[in-house]
């Protein structure tokens, strides 16, 4: 099978996606092959305005119905293969749409929310982010997380500070993920996850989608697809074949003003990075450029298997452990 074809074949998902929502990118999305995105939702947002980007998300969805689908199961990612359509999987970057309501967690899961990121960078009920002091999983988070295991949205690490990431994934009976993050071996970052920290997601069942978003890889803006490679496939090396996926963390289409909210506090408040200039790796700087990521992991010697299972297969095995049948 040449590279082509065995990216036309597989199952390709992106564990995460943060872009302008528009047709320009869902057109982009296929052009990439894209079977499946976790597609970001809300980050700062409470209940109300979280809704709100669902019924806007929905519209869209709707009048580009020719180029993707919902995904409420993993059958609907099958389906989305089938019809050569994206499937769009709604996710939060931070648990405070929830607020202070333990039943909000079915509602977003009935509106098709399948993946919730417990903490945002800083501190909200559930626990805290990467960029504060950690306190650890709150008791109101345990409660969270018992809900969202039975109601079946995965619990998402990636911005989630290292104490309560590990409660978390003590507390969780089902499996957690990172969806997008880099290894602290190849670049010491806040946002970066220790060989440890890899190693005791993986042990637990858990799963580890890896970022190409350039602050965080080793050689920043003058990173390429091959940077972006090595550090797959130095947490393969840690977390093994089975427990590794993508998750790009593609902010394609945003401004500045889009990065100013996401660095401050609650959108507004304190600044918590700053990221400098946003490029994506020489070689995959759209979501269009996917089918490269394939060859290049074939190139650097993956077996056809190992491939199918980073671009996808992984994800849906994990989600399913989730998500039930």
């Amino acid at each position: 099978m040449t590279p082509t074809e065995l990216h036309d074949d597989a199952i390709v998902i992106d564990g995460l996606i943060i872009a302008k929502w528009n047709r320009e990118l869902l057109e982009d999305m296929r052009r990439g092959g894209l079977t499946a995105a976790n597609c970001t939702v809300s980050v700062w947002e409470g209940f109300q305005a979280t809704v709100d980007n669902i019924v806007a998300s929905n519209q869209l969805m709707a009048e580009c119905s020719d180029l993707v689908r919902p995904v409420r199961t993993t059958a609907d990612i099958t389906r989305a293969k089938e019809e050569g359509k994206t499937g769009i999987i709604y996710g939060f970057q931070n648990a405070h749409a929830f607020e202070d309501q333990i039943g909000y967690v079915e509602i977003f899961k009935q509106l098709g929310v399948g993946i919730v990121q417990m903490c945002y960078n800083t501190q909200n009920l559930v626990g805290t982010g990467c960029y504060e002091r950690d306190g650890g999983l709150s008791g109101f988070g345990r409660e969270i997380v018992a809900e969202m295991n039975r109601v079946g949205i995965m619990c998402d690490l990636s911005h989630v500070g290292a104490k309560t990431s590990e409660e978390v994934i003590l507390a969780s009976q089902k499996p957690v993920c990172y969806s997008h993050c880099l290894p602290s071996g190849l670049k010491e970052h806040p946002r970066n996850k220790s060989d440890q920290e890899l190693k005791f997601i993986a042990d637990h069942g858990g799963f580890v989608g890896v970022t190409m978003f350039t602050p965080f890889l080793k050689k920043g803006i003058d990173s390429t697809i091959d940077d972006y490679c090595e550090a797959i496939e130095y947490i393969m090396n840690i977390v093994g074949e089975d427990a590794i996926g993508i998750g790009t963390d593609f902010t394609q289409g945003h401004d500045q003003a889009f990065f100013e909210w996401l660095t401050h506090d609650k959108g507004y408040a304190r600044r918590l990075t700053d990221f400098g200039k946003i490029i994506n790796p020489e070689g995959i700087r759209t979501i269009g450029e996917f089918p490269n990521l394939t060859e290049a992991l074939l190139k650097r010697g993956m077996s056809e298997s190992q491939v199918r299972k980073i671009m996808g297969d992984n994800w849906v095995r994990v989600l399913k452990d989730v998500w039930g049948a």
